[in-house]
């Protein structure tokens, strides 16, 4: 089921709903460009744990209209609207990669919507002290943050010749496109149907421009607009040590800065296989803080 959701803003967010529509309600934030679209072995998954899925374009990508300079924190009035737009008085969220700031935010600044968050593979904000960000990172995420950083005009032209090559691209160079970024494990794990749905979901994303691409990596280098130290909802943490994509010095940051924090880190995952080998898990947690 889809929705157009319109924010107090009045602007349209592109909600979707699978799994099961009596079940227990979950977010889901997605990566880093994305879109709604939402993995099948994830939703099947979620029809045997009888969830109500819910997942949205963030501003400026697929359905959604853009938020010019959002914040990762102005994620928390789009998860708002969309719950009071589905009649949803409690609902659990987790993020991955790029969706994982979004996740924390909520998990700061929603107390009284969201009793549980859990966040997978997340970067922890831009200039964390002790944090060397860039440390294990794939040349690919390094070359666009460290480009946003500097010059933000030379980013933004870039992000367009890359969103158009993202755009011609099929899911067999994929493996091409995250050449730098693949570990072993996750090269393993980027099987066919994975890689047609990563191509599928940036496909949807950046289809209308890129504007939601750069305002996601602009957000992430900006004030995020909420304090971690100051959460108190329960925060479930996964990453793994062979992760490129977002290195594991992030998730050994996010499990020092958190409070309360159940962070589990992984020697043997990378980036993807979190998805892979530990979703059901990283469910059911969340399913026991609803209850």
């Amino acid at each position: 089921m889809e929705h157009q959701v319109i924010t107090a803003d009045e602007r349209r967010l592109h909600v979707v709903e699978l799994g099961v529509p009596e079940g227990w309600p979950v977010l889901v934030h997605n990566g880093t460009p994305g879109s709604r679209l939402l993995y099948e072995p994830l939703v099947r998954l979620a029809e045997r744990q009888r969830i109500r899925m819910i997942s949205y374009d963030r501003p400026g990508y697929g359905g959604s209209d853009r938020d010019p300079g959002r914040s990762v924190a102005r994620c928390t009035h789009d998860v708002r609207a969309i719950a009071e737009a589905l009649r949803i008085e409690r609902l659990a969220v987790w993020g991955i990669s790029g969706g994982g700031p979004h996740a924390l935010a909520c998990a700061a600044l929603l107390p009284d919507l969201v009793p549980a968050v859990a966040v997978l593979a997340s970067p922890a904000p831009w200039g964390a002290e002790g944090l060397d960000y860039f440390a294990g990172m794939g040349l690919e995420n390094v070359e666009d943050l460290a480009l946003t950083q500097k010059d933000r005009t030379a980013a933004r032209a870039k992000h367009e010749q890359d969103r158009l090559e993202s755009l011609a691209a099929t899911p067999e160079t994929i493996y091409t496109t995250f050449q730098t970024l693949l570990s072993p494990v996750d090269r393993d794990a980027l099987t066919p149907a994975l890689a047609q749905y990563l191509f599928e979901v940036i496909q949807l994303g950046l289809a209308p421009g890129a504007d939601g691409w750069w305002d996601d990596d602009v957000a992430f280098i900006e004030p995020w607009g909420c304090e971690l130290d100051q959460t108190r909802t329960p925060v479930l943490l996964l990453h793994g040590r062979q992760d490129r994509f977002v290195p594991f010095a992030h998730g050994e940051w996010l499990a020092r800065h958190i409070p309360g924090v159940e962070a589990r880190l992984f020697d043997d995952d990378g980036h993807l296989t979190l998805i892979e080998r530990h979703l059901e898990g990283v469910r059911e947690w969340l399913l026991e803080r609803l209850d």
